[in-house]
């Protein structure tokens, strides 16, 4: 039977809304829940609702809500399998990858648990006497989190948990075809002892968010917006954001670049272009765009690249396999327009394209050489199980077309050679560099973001994302007894500047 899912507001369950069913893409047939999808108003609402259960949530010591986010990891490691179970249920993820997205949650909240001791501000020396400076800090208020759901709680968890940890509360909107995965957060998250309104959870479409997170921003109940997804959506929330005078912390596409030097590990390379390139299925932000491989070794390494390719098994997510179906069926149509930018000059390896035979939504793996810098293929993001491959003669020139596409998210060098990675990290306008390892690939304790196209330089993870959750504010304390006007009442000490020995 499949689940029933509705949003929830200050504990409060929104019985009203459009039905809308997420089903298991590996059997589309079969419907893992209906979700009722709420609309604008009821989202603004959940704002205001945040808004009212903030103030006393702030006041909760900071080292208190570390233990809340500790329970949290605890209970998500208590359901580690049904969860990881539920994850590759409803959207095809293989079944050990589902266990590491459920780690990361783990990971996360292990982390953060020590950053609730750790929200330090500083003590500042004044320039007068009998006057201490201090910085603190605090809370931005209310964050709207909005999510795609090809990680669809561990990407979450990375909003969610320093979110509350230093302070906020929270609106978090999931994609609808990974309610299931999300409501279960949700629920892992409310019995940790969450007060209610402190984080809501409401399941709506993309139309009705915006128009939702825009009424809720001109009536001042959002101060933060976290947004995962597409590089065009994140523009708009974007300027949606700073139509109000807000900054927000955009986690969007890449078209991710994989570097192979002559002097590269071929197998390895070819086992990370494998693993990067068709992971999830190439439905990662950071999943390998194109490799730039170097003309001396490019029949080689394709020769390897591509029989990996053609050797690895795709099928039932809950088998051990290289990836199972696509997301949805939005993202299956829309990989087919992919394939269509498949051009006459290209060589297309290893073997069949499109989709393979049965009811899922499977599709082939495709590698596609000799695609040029003014292609779609190699300058435009495919969320799919398609990688591109060209060649490159000197390192200025593979850095160039690292960078030619304008997305700045994640990228992989394969070298021997120290000088190359040096001059490769300094080149790339990655946010995230990976040497002799794929371009896929988070740790919990690491800064993760991007530039250009890939995001706003934002950065989660780590005590980084702090900045997202929290503002610095400045405190002077006089007690001299006395007005002491900054830079005019300083004392001066006058030096002798024309001695001279």
């Amino acid at each position: 039977m499949a689940r029933q899912i509705v949003s929830v507001v200050a504990g409060e369950k929104l019985s009203s809304g459009t039905p809308y069913e997420s089903v298991n893409p590996a059997r589309p047939a079969e419907t893992v829940a209906t979700v009722l999808l709420a609309g604008a108003d009821d989202f603004a609402g959940a704002c205001r609702a945040a808004a009212a259960a903030q103030r006393e949530w702030a006041r909760v010591p900071a080292p208190v809500r570390g233990r809340v986010i500790a329970s949290v990891g605890r209970l998500v490691e208590a359901n580690t399998e049904a969860l990881a179970r539920l994850v590759t249920e409803e959207i095809g993820k293989p079944y050990a990858e589902a266990l590491g997205e459920v780690r990361e949650i783990v990971d996360t909240c292990d982390f953060f648990l020590g950053e609730g001791r750790r929200l330090y501000g500083q003590t500042v020396p004044s320039e007068m006497p009998d006057k201490s400076l201090f910085t603190f800090r605090v809370p931005v208020g209310v964050a709207a989190v909005v999510t795609a759901g090809n990680f669809p709680v561990a990407v979450p968890s990375w909003y969610l948990v320093p979110a509350l940890l230093c302070g906020n509360a929270v609106v978090w909107k999931p994609a609808e075809y990974a309610a299931a995965s999300a409501h279960a957060l949700y629920r892992l998250f409310a019995a940790a002892g969450l007060p209610d309104g402190v984080l809501n959870i409401v399941f709506a479409d993309g139309g009705q968010t915006y128009e939702g997170l825009d009424r809720a921003l001109g009536e001042g109940t959002v101060q933060k917006v976290g947004f995962t997804g597409s590089s065009a959506v994140g523009r708009a929330v974007g300027e949606l954001c700073g139509r109000h005078l807000q900054s927000p912390c955009l986690e969007l596409g890449g078209k991710n670049p994989m570097v192979v030097m002559p002097d590269a590990d071929l197998d390895l390379a070819a086992e990370g272009a494998l693993f990067s390139g068709f992971g999830t299925a190439g439905q990662r932000c950071t999943s390998l765009g194109t490799v730039i491989v170097h003309e001396d070794v490019h029949d080689e390494f394709l020769r390897r690249f591509t029989a990996a390719v053609r050797d690895a098994k795709i099928g039932d997510p809950n088998g051990d396999v290289l990836y199972g179906p696509l997301l949805d069926h939005k993202f299956a149509e829309r990989y087919e327009e992919y394939l269509g930018w498949i051009q006459p000059h290209h060589t297309v390896l290893p073997g069949p394209v499109g989709r393979m035979e049965g009811e899922g939504l499977y599709y082939h793996p495709v590698v596609v050489d000799g695609v040029r810098p003014d292609d779609r293929l190699f300058l435009e993001e495919t969320f799919g199980p398609i990688v591109g491959v060209t060649t490159f003669s000197t390192l200025d020139e593979a850095i160039d077309l690292a960078n030619r596409p304008g997305y700045g998210l994640s990228s992989s060098i394969y070298t021997t050679d120290p000088k190359a990675v040096f001059r490769f990290r300094e080149g790339v306008s990655a946010g995230m560099v990976s040497v002799n390892n794929s371009t896929s690939g988070a740790e919990a304790h690491l800064p993760f973001g991007g530039n250009g196209k890939s995001g706003n330089g934002s950065r989660q993870s780590g005590m980084w994302v702090l900045d997202q959750f929290t503002r610095w504010q400045a405190m002077n304390w006089d007690y001299s007894g006395r007005l002491q006007k900054a830079q005019m009442d300083v004392a001066e000490i006058t030096p002798d500047l024309g001695f001279r020995i």
